[in-house]
């Protein structure tokens, strides 16, 4: 059988080398960085969410593009095959908020190990420090890989570099560029899964204040577009944090619109109260601390950091006493409450997010087996692809069931020509 060269010893890399070297092939996995998987070794803050445990048949609804793109991958290799497959290699999981999925010892470093081990015992020959130049291609067929040491000739090659998010880990999209040079359609390239900059100066005031159990909504011009429940952090440029990070993906698509829209973030603060139920409770509240003035009642309602903001926006004099305040007043702090605006300047540079989306257009990608429709023997895997999910384990998920379907299909190709 003929050799098969992966380029990028990243999740979808290193799931490709195993499952086609476990096939019979020869494999020679390429990395350009000293080590492999700097990426996972960051993901989940360096605990890694390598899945997420949620039905197969609902994962395509957390993919913003192309999902059903991935229905044959995931269905070959599903979540649940990915947390045996860790399982088999000595590294047991836990399920946390969210369905999602974290080595029980929160340690990224075992997901990457346990992959590098994996491909060594199945007689993958990695090679670090050796950036890829080009794919080489003979009459429509792959023929090799052009390195900087030389030429190295391959059966197969499989390109899984990743994308442009993290340039430290590797991500610098040479993908890109080698796909394009074969004639691939790479779609515009913009930040996924990003923290969010907004105009208002007080979001300084809350520099790293973390909420859970709010309620985001991005609105363009008015409409609503998306939203998000769950947890966020404030930061000294925006937003960030779980919510925000979904909520991105909607925000990076409509900011380049010509001519710009006014994108918004809403915060519910209580998504649980209706208006009427929450002005009961300030009425409640306001009752205990009838001798308070208004900037010392808000302490049982929210947290201490959010008191001053809040009480800044919503024009009630700080030194009000509870009792004067007025039907109306309470009812602008309902609102405020309930729909605390911020208004959306950009996102965070693609450097900083956890995905990128656009890229290889999938239209050009057999499905079945990640083959390219428009050179024999180039399979094409994981964050290079034109899809991107949401947080939660889906992204790795994806990467690692486009690895292993272009890995066992480029074993499968090699066989076919030794038949």
């Amino acid at each position: 059988m003929g050799r098969i060269i992966v380029i990028g010893a990243g999740a979808a890399g290193l799931m490709a080398a195993i499952h086609a070297a476990a096939a019979g092939a020869g494999v020679l996995l390429i990395e350009k960085m000293p080590s492999p998987g700097r990426k996972i070794l960051i993901t989940g803050k360096g605990r890694c969410n390598f899945t997420n445990n949620c039905e197969i048949g609902q994962f395509l609804r957390f993919f913003a593009n192309n999902g059903a793109f991935l229905n044959s991958a995931l269905r070959a290799f599903d979540n649940q095959d990915v947390i045996d497959f860790f399982t088999a290699h000595g590294v047991p999981s836990k399920v946390e908020r969210g369905g999602r999925l974290f080595p029980e010892s929160d340690k990224a470093r075992d997901i990457v190990d346990a992959l590098v081990k994996s491909a060594r015992q199945a007689g993958v020959k990695l090679v670090t420090d050796q950036p890829v130049r080009s794919i080489s291609v003979e009459n429509g067929k792959v023929s090799g890989v052009l390195t900087e040491s030389g030429r190295l000739d391959a059966s197969a090659v499989i390109l899984a570099t990743g994308g442009l998010s993290y340039p430290g880990t590797g991500s610098t999209g040479d993908g890109y560029r080698m796909a394009k040079e074969l004639g691939h359609t790479v779609t515009p390239l913009r930040p996924a899964l990003v923290p969010i900059e907004t105009q208002e100066a007080w979001v300084k005031d809350l520099q790293g204040l973390s909420l859970k159990n709010v309620e985001g909504v991005v609105k363009v011009d008015g409409k609503k577009l998306d939203s998000e429940f769950g947890e966020m952090l404030f930061t000294h440029f925006g937003l960030s944090g779980p919510i925000v990070l979904t909520l991105s993906q909607a925000v990076s698509q409509a900011l380049p619109q010509n001519p710009p829209p006014r994108v918004t973030i809403e915060l519910n603060l209580k998504p649980a109260l209706t208006p009427e139920v929450l002005d009961k409770r300030l009425q409640r509240d306001f009752a205990e601390f009838t001798r308070k003035q208004f900037k010392n009642s808000l302490g049982e309602l929210l947290p201490l950091k959010l008191i001053p903001v809040i009480i800044r926006l919503s024009g009630i004099a700080p030194d009000k006493p509870v009792h004067q305040i007025t039907r109306e007043e309470r009812a602008r702090l309902v609102e405020l409450l309930q729909g605390l605006r911020l208004t959306v300047t950009k996102t965070r540079p693609i450097a900083e997010a956890v995905v990128t989306a656009g890229g290889v257009a999938v239209k050009e990608i057999n499905p079945k087996t990640m083959q390219s429709r428009l050179v024999e023997g180039l399979f094409i895997a994981g964050e290079i692809l034109d899809v991107d999910g949401y947080t939660g384990g889906f992204n790795l998920q994806a990467a690692f069931s486009t690895g292993m379907v272009a890995g066992s299909a480029a074993a499968r190709l090699l066989q076919s020509k030794d038949a």
